[in-house]
């Protein structure tokens, strides 16, 4: 096990997805460990005695993020890591999106994080901490309907790069690449169990990630083991997505 005792951790999104996963995992490995979101979880959301704190906060707006921060400085002393896990945003036509709509998008996946980074900068130049963005595969790939959530993780994948030079070698900054992840939104995003099923199959894997094996990558980038991997995108897709055209002379061949 990589080593986390005792290292104060802020998710952002962490209390539902990946980000509850990751929040767990740190928690389990005696990881000091903060979460925050829009919205208070439902009470068993955690598990009892894991310690894991959540406070209510909008990652997008500067007051409630800074607000964020300096209280956790206040409560431990110290952040030592930052993950910015929260994100997303729904399917849209790209030829009739409103520009509020792409917007938001943006401000979310890319905009959020950057403001959390420039927030926590301080804190962790002092404990010689790190940043873990989580971005997605659809920031290396097309992302026809979710144009702007690409575009967006496409761009914090350029500011992880970009951050991990610029403020080394006090901050590491890497990011995690995730794929398909079986969250409690699988169902909807995947068209049910049997859109799963037949997605599953035609993976390398044959089965979706968890936000557990997303977790176990952050384990890994947050602890001193990885103390000369700054910049990096570590890509946690078991392997990719197959392209269509294989899909098409499968069925033509049968």
């Amino acid at each position: 096990m990589f080593t986390i005792q005792d290292k104060v951790v802020l998710i952002t999104g962490g209390s539902k997805g990946i980000g509850l996963g990751i929040a767990k995992a740190f928690s389990k490995a005696g990881a000091h460990v903060h979460v925050c979101g829009r919205n208070e979880p439902a009470p068993d959301t955690f598990p009892e005695g894991s310690g894991i704190q959540f406070v209510k906060c909008d990652v997008r707006d500067p007051e409630s993020a800074e607000a964020l921060i300096t209280g956790i400085r206040e409560i431990e002393g110290r952040i030592d890591v930052l993950i910015n896990n929260a994100g997303g945003g729904p399917p849209a036509d790209a030829a009739t999106a409103s520009p509020r709509f792409t917007e938001s998008i943006i401000r979310l996946n890319l905009l959020a994080p950057l403001l959390m980074s420039q927030l926590a900068y301080d804190a962790l130049k002092e404990s010689n901490g790190s940043i873990i963005n989580i971005a997605s595969v659809s920031a290396i790939r097309s992302s026809p309907g979710t144009m702007a959530y690409g575009a967006a993780k496409a761009g914090l994948l350029n500011a992880t790069i970009s951050l991990a030079q610029e403020w080394g070698p006090h901050i590491r900054v890497n990011a995690i690449i995730a794929g398909l992840i079986k969250t409690e939104a699988a169902n909807e995003h995947y068209g049910g169990p049997d859109g799963i099923e037949k997605l599953e199959a035609r993976l390398p894997g044959r089965r979706m990630g968890t936000p557990e094996d997303v977790a176990k990558a952050c384990l890994y980038l947050a602890s001193d083991d990885a103390a000369y991997v700054s910049g990096a995108s570590l890509e946690v897709y078991g392997g990719g997505e197959p392209p269509s055209f294989l899909t098409f002379i499968a069925e033509a061949q049968q």
